[in-house]
């Protein structure tokens, strides 16, 4: 660790020379990669600079009390001493956080899809009320959305609805979203007033650069048909709807929200790259130790993770024994404590396996 320590330490001072050179501000994208990977060392620098500072201060009081043996400086040197020791334990353990190497992915945008499971009518309400939860979430953080595609239900839901996020730190934000949620409610269906138990998948995808995903010409069918719900006065007049099928895995993605072929082609060649650089994701996370695999957020979206409880305006977070009284302010977007929460989890059993 100590090893590391230094290295990010040094990569820290040269970017602040970096960041002062006249040249670097002249390419945009090379300065503002400079500036975020900056500001991010910046904390470990922060961090360790209190904590010699801290040590520093815990070394002369101690000669302090060994010099005194007794006396009241003496105990005012021990009870300053209990304080500043549990302050470098406290900025200690924030520095081994700031040391656990990044995710890569964490700063990616991503691919959001979410479809409806048990429950019928009910259940594809549930997926509009969702994705209305991370649009709003979305715009707090001034993080820009798309709706790529969406299958509309005549009240109002959605059987599924597909949606890129774009912005600073998006999957690292909502990569703990995909599983099964389920909703427990009284339908508008539901003329009795019986609460009924609903379920919705969510997969969150991070969106893939076409260099890090090659998808060869040769290993995909195009298909072109008409459009059908709907789309405006070009449905079922013009061969707009775009099928992409990837051979060596099966996978299909299709696209007819545009109007435009062309523009339907490229919104499916976003999801198809999103859902392979997926699958490769996944194959390296099962290559990867036991501890890893336990972590939160498998990605498993027959997984469990989380009851929206409306009757008790209750949340429950299933995989770190989370429950918030405050579903509706949820509903509406504030998801910072539960996303906050999820990603402290992740980082000490992160810190765990790294430790052992």
């Amino acid at each position: 660790m100590n090893e590391r320590l230094d290295s990010l330490l040094q990569r820290h001072e040269e970017l602040s020379c970096l960041i002062q050179d006249p040249d670097l501000v002249k390419d945009q994208k090379k300065y503002r990669e400079a500036m975020k990977e900056h500001a991010r060392l910046s904390g470990i620098f922060e961090a360790n600079k209190e904590l010699v500072l801290l040590r520093g201060r815990i070394a002369d009081t101690k000669g302090l009390i060994q010099n005194e043996k007794s006396g009241e400086l003496c105990d005012l040197a021990r009870e300053e001493l209990a304080e500043l020791e549990e302050k470098q334990t406290k900025v200690d353990e924030q520095l081994k956080t700031l040391l656990i190497p990044r995710d890569p992915l964490d700063e990616k945008n991503i691919i959001m899809e979410i479809r409806a499971g048990t429950g019928g009518e009910e259940a594809a309400l549930f997926v509009a009320d969702l994705f209305r939860m991370y649009s709003r979430f979305a715009e707090t953080k001034n993080w820009k959305f798309e709706i790529m595609s969406l299958n509309e239900t005549e009240l109002g839901g959605y059987k599924e609805i597909v949606f890129s996020i774009s912005g600073d730190n998006v999957y690292e934000n909502l990569r703990y979203e995909s599983g099964t949620h389920r909703v427990q409610r009284v339908p508008e269906t539901e003329s009795s007033g019986r609460v009924h138990t609903s379920a919705l998948t969510v997969a969150v995808l991070p969106e893939a650069e076409e260099t890090e995903i090659e998808i060869k010409p040769e290993d995909l069918r195009v298909d072109v048909m008409r459009a059908g719900g709907p789309g405006g006065q070009c449905v079922n007049t013009t061969d707009s709807a775009v099928r992409l099928t990837h051979l060596p895995t099966g996978l299909v993605v299709i696209q007819q929200d545009e109007k435009s072929q062309i523009k339907n082609k490229a919104k499916a060649m976003r999801v198809l790259r999103a859902r392979l650089f997926e699958l490769e994701e996944n194959k390296k996370n099962a290559e990867r130790s036991q501890t890893r695999k336990n972590q939160i957020g498998s990605g498993d979206r027959s997984e469990r993770i989380r009851t929206y409880n409306f009757p008790q305006n209750r949340l429950t977070d299933h995989r770190v024994n989370l429950t918030l009284y405050k579903l509706d302010l949820i509903m509406q977007g504030d998801l910072e404590e539960l996303f906050e929460t999820l990603k402290l989890s992740a980082r000490e059993e992160l810190l765990t396996a790294t430790a052992s």
